[in-house]
């Protein structure tokens, strides 16, 4: 039994130590890779927190593997406390430095990233790759106040609702890769050309715009405060605030060969810091 305990205590120890290995060949191509190709964690908290990880992994690894004395292991254990302590103070003063908003898709394939420096107020959209990795993409066009709120509409679009500095209510979707390997990408308003319902919503879209119903009280976007992101998504907008978002659902195509109807659905989602829900949406009929 001893002699079973003790290799288990071996076997464990060895993975720990591959795990802080690991952690610490990860912060150093990490280091490599931002310096060279400006590449951040998706999360800048991410980075002390692997750190923490790796000392935490490594001082375990060597309490398994290496027989000390108890005035040894005070002394190891002595110093991870300092160091998680340090981390911690470092992640903290980070975070009050630049304010990390951070989601995952709901099939956890895509990460959605803002960071605001809190100095500038300047918020930068970062794009997502292997992961937890990301590169700046895009600067959110007004600087926000107070938090940001992230409704993902469909597995690769996420909607941004936050209010600027304007006080106005702004939306930034982000959408992520194509569909259908590259053969789904959309000018929104056109493809959704006409009539959509819900229980008590209509979106109609034809040559001045898009008209949006709701509850019997109708309101046109014209198609110059209609802002597409990406391929899957619009905003529109009223007097420079945002008011809807209307997103192509996955299960959206349209029957070019064949000049029919789209297939699928839609969502619209409102503009609104308080807690709500998209619509999804049929089509109905042509103008």
């Amino acid at each position: 039994m001893k002699q079973s305990s003790y290799k288990l205590t071996k076997i464990i120890g060895c993975i720990l130590f591959f795990l802080a290995m690991g952690s610490f060949g990860l912060q150093m191509g990490y280091l490599f890779i931002h310096e060279r190709f400006q590449v951040e964690y998706i999360d800048n908290r991410l980075f002390y927190i692997i750190n923490i990880f790796c000392v935490i992994c490594l001082l375990l690894a060597v309490l398994a593997l290496i027989r000390l004395t108890k005035h040894f292991k005070l002394i190891g254990s002595g110093i991870v406390v300092v160091f998680i302590t340090v981390q911690v103070v470092m992640l903290i003063a980070s975070h009050q430095e630049i304010r990390n908003k951070t989601s995952i898709s709901p099939d956890s394939k895509h990460v959605l990233s803002i960071k605001e420096n809190l100095a500038t107020g300047d918020a930068m959209y970062y794009r997502s790759y292997y992961g937890i990795l990301a590169r700046p993409k895009e600067k959110l066009p007004l600087n926000a106040i107070g938090e940001f709120k992230v409704k993902w509409l469909a597995n690769d679009v996420a909607a941004v609702t936050y209010k600027a500095v304007d006080n106005t209510i702004q939306q930034y979707i982000g959408t992520y890769g194509d569909r259908s390997s590259g053969g789904s990408y959309y000018n929104v308003g056109p493809e959704i050309q006409g009539i959509w319902q819900s229980n008590n919503m209509e979106v109609l879209s034809d040559t001045e715009g898009i008209t949006v119903t709701e509850n019997a009280v109708s309101e046109l976007f014209e198609w110059e405060n209609i802002h597409q992101f990406g391929t899957l998504a619009v905003v529109l907008k009223k007097n420079n605030e945002a008011i809807w978002t209307i997103s192509l659902n996955e299960n959206f195509e349209i029957d070019s060969a064949n000049a029919g109807p789209p297939v699928g659905s839609i969502s619209l989602y409102k503009a609104t810091l308080e807690n709500n829900q998209p619509k999804t949406l049929h089509y109905k009929d042509s103008k």
